[in-house]
Order: C-alpha cells, then sequence, then structure tokens
C-alpha cells in the first residue's frame, strides 16, 4: 500500500500578512480530504467502499453552503450514470464542480475558516460512531482528536485500489500520545506503547482514541484536565502554537512591566490578560527579520520590523525557554508550511528515507549473498578438482596412519589392562576394609541405640515420678488456697464486729452523756472502760498480724 500524502501543500494561516492572497482550490482540498473520506466512510452501508448519491448530495450541499456555493450537489444526479458514488469519484467531483468555484485568489482568513467549517461538517457527519465508544473524552475532546488525527495521517489505498483508509504511523500516535500525558503530568512508557503499535501497525481513528483512553488518561480521574491537555495539543499541533506562557511586558506610554498570557505562533506572538484567552491585548508580528536577545534580570528584547518589545521572565530557566521557542518562530517565519505540517512532513521524509535505506541495504545484501553463492560454487569446482587430483595421495596416507593408530591402540591397550588389573586390586582391598569398618559402625551402632534405649526408660519413669510430685503439689496448693479464703472469711467476719462494736459503743456514750452529765474524771474513766488497755492492744494487733501472715502463706 503506497500512502498518498495530504495536506503538504498548504501554507500556514499565520505565515500569510493581511491582504495577502493565494490560490486555494488544490490546497483546500488537500487539506480536508481526510475529513471527507472520515464522512464519506460513515455514510457508507456495508464495505464495498460506495455510497448512495442521496446521501453524498447532503454533504455535498453543506460543503457548497459553507464555500457560498448553492445548488452545487444537483451535478451528482447527471455524474455518472450510476446510483453510487466511490471515494475517488466523489473526490474528483468535489475538485471540479465545488473547490474549483472559487475564486483562484483568496485571503487566508477565510481560507483558514473554510477549513475549519469543512472539518466541523464531516465530523457532524460521522461523530456518532466515534461518540459512542468513548466514554472518557468529552465531544469537543474528541472534535479535538479528529483534527490533530487528521493532520497528521495518510491516505492510503487498500490493496484492491477501489477503497480507501485514513491511516496514522505509530511513530505519529506515539508522538500525540506523548504528548498528551506529558499535558498531563503522567508517566510515559515508551517500551508498551512501542509493544502495542508492533501488535497493531497502522492506527485507523476509533482504535487511536481506545489506545488514548487505555494507555494516556486511564489514571486521570478528572475530566476537567482530560479536557484541559486535549485542548493543549490541539493548540500544538493544529493551530500551531509553540509555547504559551505569562510574561511580563513593558507599556507604550507607562514604562511599568505588566504581566500577561503570551501564545507565541511561527508569524506572531500574542498576549491576553488571562490565561483563559478571551481579551486578547495585542500582537507582535515576527518575521524572518525579527531579532531576540537576552538581557540582565531575566528581560527579553524582541526587535520586529514595527518596533522593540522589553518583556521579561520570571526566571532564568523560563527566560531560556522562552528565547529557543522565539528563534524557532523566527526561523519558521519564512516558512510556506506551517510548523507542525513542516515538522510531520520532515519526520514522514525520514521514515521513507529509512524504508528506503533498508530497502537498499537488502538489496545491497541479496547482491553480497548471491556473489557468495557463486564464488562458493567456484571453490566447490576447484576443491573437487584437487580433491580428485589428491584422492590416491590421501588413501595412501590414510593407510599409513590407520596402521600407526592400530599400532598405538594396541601397545595402549596393553597399558591399559595393566592400569586396569592394579586399580581392580585396589579396589577389592578397598572394598574390605570397607565392609570392615562398616561391621564396626553397625556394632557400634547397636551398642548406642541400647544405651540410648535404657536411658529413655529411666528417663520415662524419672518423668513420671516428677508428674507425680507435681500433682501433689498443686493439691497442696489447692489445699491452701482454699484454707486462705476460709481466714480472710474470718478476718472480715472480725472486722465487721470490732466495727460493730465500736458503733455501739459510740451510740451507748452519746446516750449516756445526754441522760447524765458526767464529770471529766468520769466521762474519761468511762471511755477507757471501753477502750482496750494499752496492754490489751499489742495482743491484739499480733493476733491480726499472725492472721494476716498465715492468710498470705
Amino acid at each position: 500500500m503506497l500512502p498518498i500524502t495530504c495536506g503538504t501543500l498548504l501554507l500556514p494561516y499565520n505565515k500569510i500578512k493581511p491582504g495577502q492572497v493565494l490560490k486555494v482550490m488544490a490546497v483546500l482540498l488537500d487539506n480536508v480530504t481526510n475529513y471527507v473520506w472520515h464522512a464519506f466512510a460513515s455514510l457508507q452501508q456495508d464495505k464495498t467502499g460506495l455510497v448512495h448519491k442521496s446521501k453524498l448530495k447532503v454533504l455535498t450541499a453543506n460543503i457548497g453552503t459553507l464555500l457560498d456555493l448553492y445548488g452545487v450537489e444537483r451535478g451528482l444526479e447527471h455524474f455518472r450514470s450510476t446510483n453510487t458514488l466511490n471515494f475517488d469519484h466523489l473526490k474528483y467531483y468535489l475538485q471540479r464542480e465545488v473547490f474549483a468555484s472559487l475564486p483562484a485568489k483568496l485571503p487566508l482568513s477565510e481560507l483558514r475558516l473554510y477549513e475549519s467549517k469543512i472539518a466541523e461538517i464531516c465530523w457532524l457527519v460521522c461523530r456518532k460512531k466515534f461518540s459512542e465508544t468513548s466514554s472518557v473524552f468529552c465531544r469537543e475532546s474528541l472534535f479535538q482528536i479528529f483534527r490533530i488525527f487528521c493532520l497528521l495521517a495518510d491516505l492510503t489505498a487498500d490493496t484492491n485500489e477501489c477503497t480507501y483508509q485514513v491511516l496514522l504511523h505509530p511513530a505519529e500516535a506515539s508522538y500525540v500520545a506523548q504528548s498528551l500525558v506529558n499535558a498531563l503530568g503522567c508517566r510515559w512508557d515508551e517500551e508498551d506503547f512501542i509493544n502495542l503499535s508492533m501488535s497493531m501497525g497502522h492506527f485507523r481513528l476509533t482504535p487511536f482514541i481506545a489506545v488514548l483512553e487505555s494507555r494516556c488518561v486511564n489514571e486521570v480521574k478528572d475530566k476537567d484536565a482530560i479536557t484541559e491537555a486535549v485542548t493543549d495539543i490541539y493548540h500544538t499541533f493544529v493551530e500551531d502554537v509553540i509555547k504559551k506562557g505569562n510574561l511580563s511586558r513593558k507599556g507604550y506610554i507607562f514604562p511599568t512591566m505588566k504581566e500577561y498570557w503570551f501564545v507565541l505562533r511561527p508569524s506572531e506572538l500574542v498576549y491576553y490578560k488571562s490565561r483563559q484567552e478571551k481579551e486578547k491585548s495585542g500582537s507582535m508580528i515576527i518575521d524572518a527579520n525579527s531579532k531576540v536577545e537576552a538581557k540582565e534580570g531575566y528581560k527579553i528584547i524582541l526587535t520586529t520590523s514595527e518596533r522593540t518589545f522589553d518583556l521579561e521572565a520570571s526566571n532564568h530557566m523560563t527566560r531560556l525557554q522562552w528565547l529557543s521557542a522565539l528563534q524557532l518562530a523566527i526561523e519558521h517565519s519564512g516558512s510556506h508550511q506551517s510548523y507542525q505540517r513542516a515538522q510531520a512532513s520532515k519526520r514522514r521524509l525520514q521514515r521513507q528515507g529509512r524504508l528506503q535505506e533498508m530497502l537498499r541495504a537488502k538489496a545491497q545484501l541479496q547482491l553480497e549473498r548471491n556473489a557468495r553463492l557463486v564464488a562458493e560454487d567456484q571453490a566447490k569446482e576447484l576443491k573437487a578438482a584437487v580433491k580428485e587430483e589428491s584422492k590416491k595421495l590421501n588413501e595412501l596416507e590414510r593407510i599409513r596412519e590407520k596402521l600407526e593408530v592400530l599400532l598405538e591402540e594396541e601397545t595402549q591397550a596393553k597399558r591399559d589392562e595393566e592400569i586396569v588389573r592394579g586399580l581392580q586390586a585396589r579396589v577389592l582391598t578397598e572394598e574390605w576394609e570397607k565392609r570392615a569398618e562398616l561391621e564396626r559402625l553397625q556394632e557400634e551402632q547397636k551398642i548406642l541405640l541400647e544405651e540410648e534405649r535404657r536411658k529413655r526408660v529411666e528417663f520415662e519413669g524419672k518423668q513420671k515420678l516428677k508428674e507425680s510430685e507435681l500433682k501433689a503439689a498443686e493439691e497442696r496448693l489447692s489445699q491452701l488456697e482454699h484454707e486462705r479464703k476460709m481466714l480472710d472469711e474470718q478476718l472480715k467476719v472480725a472486722h465487721n464486729r470490732i466495727k460493730i462494736s465500736e458503733n455501739e459503743m459510740e451510740v451507748l456514750e452519746a446516750q449516756l452523756v445526754q441522760v447524765v452529765p458526767l464529770r471529766e474524771s468520769d466521762r474519761l474513766r468511762r471511755a477507757h472502760s471501753f477502750v482496750p488497755s494499752t496492754k490489751e492492744r499489742p495482743v491484739v494487733l499480733e493476733i491480726r498480724s499472725s492472721t494476716l501472715r498465715r492468710t498470705k502463706d
């Protein structure tokens, strides 16, 4: 299958100054061919590559309306005698009846608008098929991926030369997927994608969207982040944005630095008030004569044909990135291709060059292989001639060598026989010694087994004795526990009785004081009569302490 390269003639939208015009028929048709093919493929009911004219009328009428051409679909009825058309027929009709009606020259802004609207019309026709297969990307993101795919893919003819496929090379698919992963801040597994590319080959749009979902955004749960990342790579590939970021710009009237959001393309540097890029504050036209240089304090001086602009970055790394991006924009400002299309064409040419180099190397290798085969055939002929001439000499030499070998074998056999006999005698001697040692070891083993059996019997007897002693100790311990509990109960009862007696004594004394007022000496004497004497107290304490010690024991 030979790829039909589309879009290589398209001039960048931002390369042409206002008022500049160009021939647009071939350029516009080449760059919308992939979009039109997807719309055409979605209208097919089978895989024959044919679509009914009635369906193509709607598509043709919409494209004609966008180009301010009306009634262009009516000619389809008289175009060819069949009711169906293939893609080649549709493309030829669009070229002759639709795009040929455009003026020879057209402002580039209108050309850019036409291409964008044709892409939207084609997407409206085929989006249902792709929207149903995706649950991660929103409709806007799918449309942006659709435009990126059509920008980088190639229209390839099938083997039967009647139908086509828009296929994306694995290297381009890897480049887009890696850009999306970097925009999301995730980790890029290049080896996994290479293995996937080797198994799948070239990508169609539906598998490409599925691969982006499974390999790039499967770990990201924030759909807003996914949408923003897709928009970012859409700006890079389709809108030809080289770099975005914040820079400070020196004002015209007031010489103060004010921060803006800058968007760099090969032909201009536009700055906005905010990151949303809704309110445009101004632009700087960049051409091949522009210059950029760095100044102290993270400053950047951009000199254009209009004037000199003073810019300032936030740090050294940001300034280096902007200097490199501005220099790249200046280098591509005079090109007749957009930066991304030029890079895609360059990568395509490199792949074709590598393929041609591989084919040349393969052809050279085949030539070398053929030359080697011829040389080997000649060598075989010479070898056969030499072999025929030296055949008799070799035969005599072989007989002589055979006799020498037989003599040497006989001599060696006698030596080997003597050596074997000596070895046999030594082996027999060692065998008798080993057998005697084995019998001795068996006797020692029997003795050790008997001793081990006796020790085991003795140990079992000791173990049984220890178990009986342990059981008696446990019974004694349980008996002491029971006695301790009984003594605790008795001590608790004694304590209660003492407490009750003291309470009763206090009550009686109080009653006695109320009934008969006593003198101080009588009260003391009566109180002493209820309190144990000093001689009796140690005895009571000794009884209690002994009871407690017995309880603890």
